[in-house]
């Protein structure tokens, strides 16, 4: 039982995010009623406004306010270039990183039969049409490097075998079982150039 329902439902609501427990949320909440109000309602305003507005770019699946996003419409990017990816937080990194300047393809997501998730849940239809019809002449397959990640990476593999030139995979300079998003610059950096070819 804590100073009122209201703030205990915020406390409750802190608690969703990734690596914050009940006493990080407590210290949030506390923090924002006692020192930063204005913060606490700009925080309110824009989370709100974000989540009614961001929605998938249609070309990529990464988030977007647009039909498609600045990535996608970005003319100085490289056409014969095609990663493919399992978040919007893998984009981030690898731009963050610098040193790769083609299109990307995010699945939400690896196959995980034990979760049901599927091939069709992933859009590999959508990705299977693009690449059809852009017919890059690479296509990176960037997925994490777990045991889920390597079975999507073959999965997709199989897949556009017949329609691409060359499929390679990123090199292991990301620490096998390690995430995208939370590696470090040099380390992707040397994961993009050091690809292999996944056959």
């Amino acid at each position: 039982m804590g100073i009122s329902p209201l703030i205990d439902r915020l406390i409750e609501a802190f608690q969703i995010l990734p690596g914050v427990g009940p006493k990080g949320a407590q210290r949030m909440v506390l923090h924002l009623l006692q020192h930063n109000r204005d913060g606490g309602n700009t925080l309110s305003e824009v989370l709100a406004l974000t989540m009614e507005a961001i929605g998938y770019c249609e070309r990529c699946r990464s988030f977007s306010e647009e039909p498609v996003c600045r990535n996608c419409l970005d003319q100085r990017r490289d056409d014969a270039s095609l990663c493919v990816l399992e978040s919007p937080a893998d984009i981030l990194a690898i731009e963050q990183a610098g040193g790769f300047r083609g299109r990307y393809f995010v699945l939400h997501g690896h196959l995980s039969p034990i979760d049901g998730i599927g091939p069709e849940m992933l859009g590999m239809d959508r990705l299977l049409a693009r690449v059809r019809e852009e017919s890059p002449e690479e296509v990176i397959l960037a997925t994490n490097l777990t045991v889920e990640g390597e079975a999507t990476a073959h999965y997709v593999y199989d897949l556009l075998k017949t329609h691409v030139r060359t499929i390679s995979r990123i090199a292991h300079g990301v620490p096998l079982g390690g995430e995208l998003e939370y590696t470090d610059g040099g380390t992707i950096v040397h994961a993009m150039q050091g690809r292999r070819d996944f056959s």
